[in-house]
């Protein structure tokens, strides 16, 4: 079996994302010489070439693709580890909240004061996240809970507790053709530009990219693209636009998530709160796990 230490797979991985040595290595901190020694080492150890280099550019072999894809696997299941296992040995732990900007629906404040009744209560870190991440903070150990939304956001892995639904709602500027309406269904945006979301692979979006809602209402209000969001994310709209409710979208569901292996008396103690916090929403929310 050929083992690779986890410094060369970092050197590695660094090489394989910028594909020019001066840049990895940079970004390691280490001289430039030293890294094309380890990434000679490496590729000696396993007996492919990794990378087809030429004086003016570096590129990945299909063994090079691969090692990229499960090495990078690799790594974050490497960190995983550590941090549950640091969190499983803190006495004292801090519990760590994930979502977007905006993104509670307003349940927040009120989740976070029940939350703090609880006897074993900690000091609860809320962590911002871009659109796609989220879920992964969850399951690299970076966060213990996230609000996340689905069907956007992956739940694979995640156990979950539907907290509000809500229908979703076309943005478009006050001109737009849309605007006037009382409602629409999806067949009246088949001829608009969506967004593409940075991130998030796949998709209907044929405009600009995106990293936020911010930045989507600024591309919306000059008229590059029009949005389709939970009617929580937009409401009250901002001035010069307007929200349309879409009558055949599936409502967006705002779910309280956690690693479905955390037993943790404090993972299950803000669980509780947050359902305490809000109001039961038959027949839509129940747990899975």
């Amino acid at each position: 079996m050929i083992d690779l230490e986890t410094r060369e797979l970092e050197y590695f991985i660094a090489l394989a994302d910028e594909l020019h040595f001066g840049r990895a290595a940079v970004r390691l901190s280490i001289a430039q010489p030293a890294l094309s020694k380890a990434i000679r080492r490496i590729e000696t150890r396993l007996g492919v070439p990794l990378f087809v280099r030429s004086s003016r550019h570096v590129e990945l072999t299909p063994a090079g693709k691969a090692l990229q894809e499960h090495g990078r696997h690799a790594l974050n299941a490497v960190g995983a580890a550590v941090r549950h296992a640091q969190r499983a040995g803190d006495t004292q732990p801090h519990l760590r909240l994930v979502l977007k900007p905006g993104g509670d629906a307003g349940l927040l404040s009120g989740i976070l004061a029940a939350y703090a009744q609880q006897p074993d209560a900690r000091q609860v870190d809320i962590l911002f996240s871009g659109p796609a991440d989220r879920a992964d903070f969850l399951r690299d150990g970076r966060a213990d809970v996230g609000l996340l939304y689905a069907p956007f956001d992956s739940l694979d892995g995640l156990a979950h507790e539907t907290l509000h639904a809500e229908d979703r709602v076309v943005i478009v500027p006050s001109g737009h053709r849309l605007a006037g309406r009382a409602s629409v269904r999806v067949a009246d945006l088949e001829s608009e530009t969506l967004p593409r979301w940075k991130g998030i692979p796949g998709g209907d979006g044929t405009g600009p990219e995106v990293a936020d809602v911010v930045q989507l209402l600024q591309m919306i209000t000059v008229g590059r693209m029009i949005g389709v969001l939970p009617r929580s994310l937009v409401e009250p709209a901002p001035a010069g636009l307007v929200c349309v409710p879409v009558t055949d979208a599936p409502p967006s569901r705002l779910v309280l998530a956690w690693v479905e292996q955390d037993r943790r008396p404090l993972v299950a103690s803000f669980v509780a709160a947050a359902l305490q916090a809000t109001p039961a929403q038959d027949p839509i929310r129940h747990r899975h796990t």
